[in-house]
């Protein structure tokens, strides 16, 4: 079942459990966002990215630059462990990882989440890759996709028990957009999903057919 099919299952769910007032204003807000034009300004193919080092959610420090120098990096931003449409896309990101290898490339997730919570994602969604913690969304600013959730929906995220500052360790309530980057040994961009609409995420089988033309 391809990703897409999935999402779509997870929205029609979402909106038969959630109050109508609540998922209304959840559409309006990605909407809104757009409106921003955020995903113009973010990083995109033929950017020149930095490739820090980040911890993982056990505290070892992972060097993006080091993986990048071994082949192609495969890089997924993702809002955390709260998000349904996360999770559906990290476990479809970790079954396609045979063939994402194969191709060349390592996979790296980041998440603005806690290292607890982030663990806690990892271990349901039984991910074969690293994830990694971007303490304050430090990266995913140099990057240009972060953005603030509106204060009109943070009482709504907990009324339906999402508490980001409880979940991310900070008061910003500030999240990644869901993005995956390809980036070469220099740090370029060669391939790009960026999308203000999180219920939106790219297909792993075109992470490895894009992987497959750049290394043509």
């Amino acid at each position: 079942m391809s990703l897409a099919v999935e999402l779509k299952k997870t929205a029609d769910s979402l909106k038969a459990a959630l109050p109508a007032d609540i998922f209304a204003a959840i559409g309006q807000s990605i909407a809104d966002l757009k409106a921003t034009g955020i995903t113009k300004r973010a990083a995109s193919v033929g950017s020149i990215i930095p490739l820090p080092v980040i911890k993982d959610f056990d505290g070892n420090e992972v060097d993006l630059g080091t993986l990048a120098a071994d082949g192609p990096l495969v890089i997924s931003f993702y809002r955390g462990g709260w998000c349904p449409y996360c999770n559906v896309e990290l476990r479809a990101l970790s079954h396609a990882l045979g063939d994402i290898e194969a191709a060349g490339a390592t996979v790296v997730a980041i998440t603005p989440e806690s290292s607890g919570n982030a663990r806690e994602t990892a271990g349901k969604n039984t991910l074969g890759f690293p994830v990694l913690i971007d303490e304050g969304n430090r990266y995913a600013r140099e990057l240009g996709i972060v953005f603030s959730l509106p204060e009109k929906l943070r009482p709504l995220y907990r009324e339906i028990g999402i508490d980001l500052v409880d979940w991310n360790g900070d008061e910003s309530y500030e999240l990644p957009l869901a993005a995956t980057y390809i980036v070469d040994s220099n740090g370029t961009v060669v391939w790009a999903f960026v999308d203000a609409d999180f219920t939106l995420r790219t297909e792993p089988a075109n992470i490895a057919a894009a992987l497959r033309r750049v290394l043509a």
